[in-house]
């Protein structure tokens, strides 16, 4: 499903990422996971074409994506939800939706209803601003917009990040639910422990900007934790 061969990335004279070898299968949740500052934004940022990367390849779908840009990505099938949500505050929930359908390929002119059936609170506040939300429902409106564009993979950073608990397993059970019924992959950015070991199926752990470990969810030992993940 997507890629990733020798990538590395530079701010300035600074070596980000060195020689990211990195495949996501199909029908996974895998989980990106290390200590802050590692680059795991900086490296979801070059997948999505948001960042350019010095040398390496992104492949999506057996498609080099390389000379495409962020909005061509998406419109072939990638879903971005970034660190903090970006929603736009002053437009209402509706308006924050309907902005996606533009990246749509069979050009949909509303909504699908099973967005409003996957978050329901969304269906209830669609015409208050964002920025009146809640972070938990601003989440869920970040989530949902990015699912407007109907993607084959849902990249999401940090979901549960400043979420309260009851939320946070609310947006477990989406991200199950898109994974596991509608064959979504899913690419998640995640500091929580338990919430990837609950959720995910396969980890990727990078450290000083180098993928030192990685294999499916059940491997991930407290060794690996403590010598990778652990402050």
């Amino acid at each position: 499903m997507l890629r990733i061969e020798g990538l590395n990335q530079f701010y300035g004279q600074s070596h980000i990422l060195w020689d990211i070898d990195l495949k996501i299968r199909q029908g996974s949740c895998a989980c990106l996971m290390g200590r802050n500052g590692v680059g795991k934004t900086t490296f979801l940022k070059c997948v999505m074409g948001l960042l350019p990367h010095k040398t390496g390849e992104v492949w999506f779908d057996n498609q080099n994506l390389n000379k495409y840009a962020t909005e061509q990505r998406a419109r072939l099938g990638i879903g971005y939800v970034p660190q903090g949500r970006e929603i736009f505050p002053l437009l209402t929930v509706e308006e924050n939706l309907k902005i996606a359908l533009s990246g749509r390929k069979d050009k949909l002119k509303h909504i699908p209803s099973h967005i409003y059936d996957m978050f329901p609170v969304l269906k209830d506040m669609r015409q208050r601003r964002g920025g009146d939300l809640s972070g938990g429902q601003q989440q869920q409106l970040a989530i949902g917009r990015a699912l407007v564009l109907d993607p084959k993979l849902l990249i999401l950073d940090e979901p549960t990040e400043g979420i309260q608990p009851n939320i946070v397993k609310d947006i477990g059970e989406v991200i199950r639910k898109l994974n596991h019924q509608l064959g979504i992959t899913v690419l998640l950015v995640e500091q929580k422990l338990p919430f990837a070991r609950a959720y995910a199926t396969d980890f990727h752990i990078l450290n000083k900007g180098r993928l030192v470990a990685e294999g499916e969810i059940s491997q991930l030992t407290d060794d690996i934790v403590q010598a990778h993940l652990s402050v």
